[in-house]
C-alpha cells in the first residue's frame, strides 16, 4: 500500500486588496501518493501556482493544513521549514533560477555546499547527476553558453543534488520549443519510474499527458 506523501487539507490562501479580499486557493483538499506524477492544470491566475508554492513550503496558507511527508508544517518554524525543503524536495522552475557566474559543475554542487556534503562527495554527485542529464561534456561552460534546454537539464540536475523525494516544476518547459521540452519531460518521467514523486504545474496537455494523474483548477477551486 502506497503513503501519502503529500496532503492538502481545506487550504486557502487569501490575499488583502485594499478593503477587499482575495482568495488565490479557496478549500483546497488534495493528496498525492509517494512515487505518483500528478499534473496540476489551469488557466493563468487559477492559482496553480500558488498551490505549488505551498506544497513546496515556499509560502503557509492563511487557513488549513499542508501536512509533507506525515510532517505538519504548519508546526514548524521557518528554519524547520529551509531543512525540509533543503532535505525533500527538488524544485525546477520556468526561468531556470541558475546563477550566471557559475559553471553547469558549480550550480550543481551549490545545494550540497549548503547542506555540508564533504566535498569529495558533492563532486562525485554533481557529476554523476550532469551525465544523468546529458551534459558531462558541459559541465563546465556557464549559463549563458548554454541553450534553454541544456539549463532546464542542469537545473533539474541541480534539483536533484540532494536526493529529494518530492519533484516540484513549475511550467519546466515554458521556455522551450517543443524538441527541447519533451527531452526535459522524458527526464523527469524517467525519474518518477525510480520513485521519484512528481508534481508539475502546466497549461499544456501535452505536458500533462506525461502524468499518471491531471488535478485541474479554475479560480483557486479544484474542479472534476
Amino acid at each position: 500500500m502506497k503513503s501519502i506523501v503529500i496532503e492538502l487539507q481545506n487550504v486557502r490562501k487569501i490575499y488583502e486588496a485594499g478593503v477587499s479580499k482575495v482568495y488565490a486557493l479557496n478549500g483546497v483538499t488534495m493528496s498525492v501518493e509517494r512515487g505518483d506524477f500528478v499534473a496540476i492544470m489551469g488557466p493563468s491566475g487559477s492559482g496553480k501556482s500558488t498551490l505549488l508554492n505551498l506544497i513546496g513550503c515556499l509560502d503557509r496558507p492563511t487557513e488549513g493544513r499542508v501536512i509533507i511527508n506525515g510532517v505538519d508544517t504548519a508546526n514548524l518554524s521557518d528554519k524547520q521549514l529551509t531543512e525540509l525543503r533543503r532535505d525533500t524536495i527538488g524544485f525546477i522552475f520556468q526561468q531556470y533560477n541558475l546563477i550566471p557566474t557559475l559553471t553547469a559543475f558549480e550550480n550543481v554542487e551549490l545545494p550540497m555546499i549548503f547542506r555540508g556534503v564533504a566535498k569529495s562527495e558533492r563532486e562525485k554527485r554533481a557529476k554523476e547527476l550532469l551525465s544523468l542529464v546529458g551534459l558531462e561534456e558541459e559541465m563546465h561552460r556557464r549559463p549563458m553558453e548554454l541553450s534553454g534546454g541544456q539549463q532546464q537539464r542542469v537545473a533539474i540536475a541541480r534539483a536533484l543534488a540532494n536526493e529529494p523525494s518530492i519533484l516540484l516544476c513549475d511550467e519546466p518547459t515554458g521556455n522551450l520549443d517543443t524538441r527541447s521540452g519533451k527531452a526535459v519531460m522524458e527526464i523527469i518521467s524517467k525519474l518518477n519510474r525510480e520513485g521519484v514523486t512528481v508534481v508539475v504545474v502546466t497549461h499544456d496537455p501535452a505536458i500533462a499527458a506525461f502524468a499518471k494523474r491531471v488535478v485541474r483548477i479554475v479560480d483557486g477551486v479544484l474542479v472534476d
